[in-house]
């Protein structure tokens, strides 16, 4: 009965890694941005790890092998964290945004080298990192949800937020059952029958959703507006949005959301959203709005009447909050910092750039 048993948790598992295997390929050969092709793998190469090494079974098989296979587990939540990122922030990630998958790793390989009267210390200060680096993540989630402009990815969003929080509630219920000795003989199936679920499910929601989540959305500048839409109705409500955003400078209001845009144009909030991203090629609301911003501080920084104005009032008078985002902005757009951008644009004697309409 055991070894039926034992035999049934192994092919469980095995189903597991296959589903892991294929999610992580599909994530490496996507058209995706490098931190999506990465964190993808990074990954699903760690909950495959997991997978494997959380078998006593499986992880006495694997021999002097085993530790190899536990330290590719541990940075497994810092991966998720980046790929989080990656996929709903649209915008570059830096190399820093690797750092955590790196500390988690080398953190708890540390760990698994302390004394054993030591270790437990360690491995609640590594939990603890991986508890913050999730929770974070899906903030991250959802503070982003209302200006997602991609429609099946909006709708993704809540079943995205629901899977995860039952992955790791489902985890963490078998890891605390086996931490107070629950030592059922069906009690490693079921965690392995688990597993296999959630793998399975995550693998055919990530490759059926992957021309959506993996999109590289477009740069499309304000002044080309006018030019996007392809239908008569399209092209009018566009020129609409365009005269509005540039008679009444909505962009300077720094809560402006997608739903005041749309009822101060007088459209549908989901009509907007298809215009903003299927139209003008922006991927998110933030995106869309700080575009013309960005056009507009330009125009300001290139001014010689302007050039007492200090960068920060111009964020503020711009719609930004802080200082912090908008030279991130700002050098997303230009490649340059603003206090850059200003110098080389008045060494040069650049004549004022027209106001984006």
């Amino acid at each position: 009965m055991l070894d039926a048993l034992l035999i049934l948790e192994v092919l469980l598992r095995g189903l597991a890694v296959g589903a892991l295997i294929a999610t992580g390929s599909g994530f490496g050969r996507s058209g995706a941005a490098p931190a999506v092709r990465v964190g993808g793998a990074l990954f699903c190469a760690s909950v495959a790890a997991y997978v494997i090494n959380s078998s006593p079974a499986i992880g006495e098989a694997l021999g002097p092998a085993r530790p190899l296979s536990h330290v590719l587990s541990l940075g497994g939540v810092g991966a998720f964290w980046l790929l989080v990122r990656a996929l709903f922030e649209d915008r570059p990630l830096a190399l820093g945004a690797f750092l955590p998958f790196a500390i988690l790793t080398l953190f708890g390989s540390v760990a698994m080298a302390m004394p054993e009267q030591i270790k437990p210390g360690f491995w609640v200060a590594h939990n603890l990192m991986e508890v913050s680096l999730a929770t974070h993540a899906l903030l991250i989630i959802q503070r982003s949800w209302r200006g997602d402009l991609v429609e099946a990815r909006r709708r993704a969003r809540g079943p995205f937020l629901i899977f995860v929080t039952l992955f790791v509630v489902t985890l963490s219920g078998f890891e605390i059952g086996e931490s107070f000795g629950v030592a059922a003989p069906w009690y490693p199936l079921a965690g392995a029958a688990a597993l296999a679920i959630f793998c399975l499910g995550g693998a055919i929601v990530l490759l059926e959703t992957r021309s959506v989540l993996f999109g590289v959305s477009a740069a499309v500048s304000p002044a080309d507006d006018s030019d996007a839409a392809t239908g008569p109705a399209d092209r009018a409500e566009i020129a609409r949005l365009t005269a509005l955003m540039a008679k009444e400078k909505l962009w300077t209001q720094e809560d402006l959301t997608v739903g005041a845009l749309a009822a101060r144009l007088g459209a549908p909030e989901h009509r907007l959203r298809r215009l903003i991203n299927g139209q003008l090629g922006y991927r998110n609301f933030a995106a869309f709005i700080n575009s013309h911003r960005i056009e507009e501080a330009k125009c300001l920084f290139a001014d010689a009447d302007q050039a007492r104005k200090t960068i920060s009032s111009v964020a503020f008078e711009l719609g930004f909050g802080s200082l912090g985002p908008f030279n991130r902005a700002f050098r997303e757009a230009t490649g340059l910092t603003p206090t850059e951008w200003r110098k080389q644009a008045l060494a040069q004697g650049s004549p004022k750039l027209e106001k984006p309409d």
